[in-house]
Formats: C-alpha cells, structure tokens, sequence
C-alpha cells in the first residue's frame, strides 16, 4: 500500500502535467489559463473592503458547534438594545417574548425563534436568522435576523399635546385649564374646579 507522501507526491505531479503549474492539489480544479477577474468569482470587484472585514467579524462571532445564545446577549448583539444590561432589564421585566412566551435574560435562542421586543412606542418582531454573541455593525447586524415589525408610527401621533409657540410667554390661567384638560390631570374638566383648603 503506497504511503500518504507517495500519493501527494503523484497528485502534485499530475497537477503539474494538467495545469502547467506546481500550485497544489486545488489548482487541478481551477481552469488553467491567464488569471482574469472572471475566472475569480469568488468576491465582486465592487464589495466594500469595510463590509467584507465586517462580515469576517460575525462569522467570528458565531458560536462554535451550534451553540445556542442567550437571548439578552443576541438582541444586543443585533442592536435592537443599546446594551446588553438593557437587554436583560427588558427580558426580566417581560418586553421581550419569544415564540410567543416571555422570558428570562437566560433563555437560550435557536434559529428560526420569532422574538418580539417592546421598546418605547413600538413593538419590534424579527426572526433568528444566524446567532451570534459579539455585537457587529449595523449592516452585519441586519442579516442576522429578518424584520417583521409594524412601521413605526408617525411622529405627529407621538407628538406630546398642549406644546406652547416658543415666546408665547408664560401661560394665563385659562392656557392653564386647558392644558390640563388635554392632558386629562382634571378629568376631563367637567364641572366647577375645586377649591383647594386652606
């Protein structure tokens, strides 16, 4: 039986024979020929070094042997919290479900889970789609996970009520009234204000 340096050794030579070249055992699958930017398809001419570099980053990111996260880690990790002790206050104070169920910031998340996060006026809906532990850039980020959230609602309808013209000075007594009328403090403003005891 012929050893491993024999067999390597007849590869390289039968490498050389169909190519003209002493690259190795991978260059008998490359054509052979003068190398043109399209016998490389391998990246675009047109990818960004910054994005290539990034993606390189979350494939380092990636957990080894499938290893699940936990979910407080992974909605930092995809930047939809700021930090990941954000995170975890959300997951403990039951803003984010997953699949349906609140969790804990332990909960381990697996590829396909659909996690719902509730955040100041919006609710955010994505779907796992790669997992990964270290926090990346924002476009890396975003092909980690598919986006089915509703659109955010207008500013106009988040628009605080009673807001006053800059210079109007300060308001008079019935500006006062109804102010707190909009803002619902007096209930509503039926009937004679009550006098307060003195």
């Amino acid at each position: 039986m012929p050893s491993e340096d024999t067999v390597e050794t007849q590869e390289t030579e039968d490498t050389v024979e169909k190519t003209g070249t002493t690259a190795g055992p991978d260059a008998a699958r490359e054509p052979a020929g003068p190398a043109t930017a399209e016998s490389h398809t391998a990246e675009p001419e047109t990818a960004d070094p910054k994005i290539v570099a990034a993606v390189a980053a979350a494939e380092a990111a990636v957990p080894q042997n499938g290893e699940p996260v936990r979910v407080d880690s992974w909605i930092w990790a995809v930047r939809l919290v700021k930090t990941r002790s954000a995170g975890a206050a959300a997951c403990k104070g039951g803003h984010v479900r997953v699949n349906g169920q609140n969790v804990k910031p332990s909960h381990l998340l697996r590829v396909g889970d659909e996690v719902r996060l509730r955040q100041e006026h919006r609710e955010r809906v994505v779907v796992v789609k790669r997992l990964i532990r270290k926090r990346v850039g924002a476009p890396v980020a975003a092909q980690c996970f598919v986006d089915n959230s509703p659109p955010p609602p207008p500013r106009e309808a988040v628009a605080p009520a009673g807001v006053r013209d800059r210079g109007a000075g300060r308001p008079t007594k019935r500006d006062r009234r109804e102010l707190e009328r909009l803002r619902g403090l007096m209930g509503g403003g039926s009937g004679p204000a009550q006098p307060r005891g003195r």
